[in-house]
């Protein structure tokens, strides 16, 4: 297959979930300590309200991130604090501990003007512009679509014809890199995007599963998909 486009996750593909519970417990253990707070509970506040502010949307509807934590943070503290007072710890906490996968950052880096190479995520744009600018990816990139960008999230169709609008390919010429099974598998195949699992539930599915279309066990790996070698 002669592919034109490749479109990569960020969490889970380009960003190491691990360190993303690490900057989180940083930047809470940071809190905590300036407002006196039991830092267990105040982790506990942290998640469950995260997990509240995400699990209770509609559907496929967009809801931020930035929002989230925002709600967090007053949870935590028993009171609203302006976003210019927790944000720049937020964003130092995370910036010192979030970790890319470097076998992606590799493959990107080495596809570069190969093909097509967007970013397909349900992230807020702020967020994702900022981590693939620190893991040095931003300018081997073409486009980048985001769900605050669309309003939704993946699995939903607009979030994929997006991307391939950006990319003006076929979906048939397009792959999706991805760790979850439902958002990215089963959404780029009802799309007609090819799609690779990488790690997360997406490597779990059944090996004659017709929405996996190649699985992976390291990034790299695309390359001999997409038939770049050097």
């Amino acid at each position: 297959m002669d592919y034109e486009a490749i479109f990569w996750d960020i969490g889970g593909v380009i960003l190491d979930l691990q360190s993303v519970r690490a900057g989180h417990r940083a930047f809470v253990e940071s809190l905590a300590d300036e407002h006196d707070l039991g830092t267990e509970r105040a982790l506990e506040t942290w998640r469950e309200e995260l997990g509240t502010h995400f699990t209770t949307r509609e559907g496929t509807e967009f809801r931020s991130a930035r929002v989230g934590y925002h709600r967090a943070v007053a949870a935590m503290v028993g009171h609203e604090i302006p976003e210019e007072k927790w944000l720049p710890a937020f964003e130092r906490a995370t910036r010192e501990s979030l970790e890319p996968v470097d076998e992606t950052v590799e493959a990107i880096r080495r596809l570069d003007g190969h093909l097509h190479q967007g970013v397909l995520s349900d992230i807020d744009t702020w967020e994702g512009e900022r981590l693939l600018s620190q893991f040095g990816v931003a300018d081997h990139l073409d486009a980048v679509t985001t769900s605050e960008e669309v309003g939704r999230t993946k699995p939903d169709p607009a979030m994929f014809e997006t991307a391939l609008d950006k990319a003006d390919v076929d979906p048939a010429r397009a792959l999706m890199v991805g760790d979850r099974y439902t958002n990215d598998m089963e959404g780029a195949s009802r799309a007609g995007v090819h799609s690779v699992a990488f790690g997360g539930s997406a490597s779990e599915a059944d090996s004659d599963d017709p929405a996996v279309t190649y699985r992976i066990a390291s990034p790299t790996e695309i390359l001999d998909i997409v038939g770049v070698r050097g």
